[in-house]
């Protein structure tokens, strides 16, 4: 089974899982037998600088992959995923090899729209143009989207203390 994992950095499982997976700069795809890791490999997103729908998905797909980890990703994303047979998982977050033992070990699972994609109405089909922004604001996005991540796993701490 290959998994792909959205990445913000080329460190293979060392790598920070980007919080949406259309924006991040690199995939890492790891290869999987019976729970065990045999092959890893990073790839560049090539529509990191702008896509349309469905393309990422089906870069995705074109690479061989079973299952996308993610930290969040838009309504229409999931259903290109589900078309090709790629299974969406959504709240990824840490390193890739963090996630990807979640996703293993059964602590990772399903795929919700993402809150951003719900306030923009990214679940139906959106005018062209709506998903790309300037460097800028794709990158406040993001720090916005990292920072939820963050807030999650310290209300998660805060109930284990």
């Amino acid at each position: 089974m290959r998994i792909a994992v959205s990445a913000d950095q080329d460190k293979g499982l060392d790598s920070v899982v980007g919080p949406h997976f259309g924006r991040c700069p690199y995939f890492v795809l790891v290869d999987v037998e019976e729970c065990q890791v045999t092959a890893v490999r990073t790839v560049e997103n090539p529509f990191y600088a702008a896509h349309q729908p469905g393309q990422v998905p089906g870069f995705i797909h074109s690479q061989g992959a079973s299952v996308m980890l993610t930290g969040g990703m838009g309504g229409r994303a999931i259903e290109f995923f589900q078309q090709y047979g790629v299974e969406p998982v959504t709240g990824a977050f840490g390193t890739v090899q963090m996630s990807l033992e979640a996703y293993l070990g059964g602590a990772l699972e399903g795929a919700a729209a993402c809150r951003e994609s719900q306030d923009h109405g990214h679940g139906d089909a959106p005018a062209a143009g709506v998903y790309e922004k300037n460097e800028v604001e794709r990158l406040a996005e993001e720090a916005e989207l990292l920072q939820q991540q963050l807030d999650d796993v310290a209300a998660r701490l805060n109930k284990l203390v």
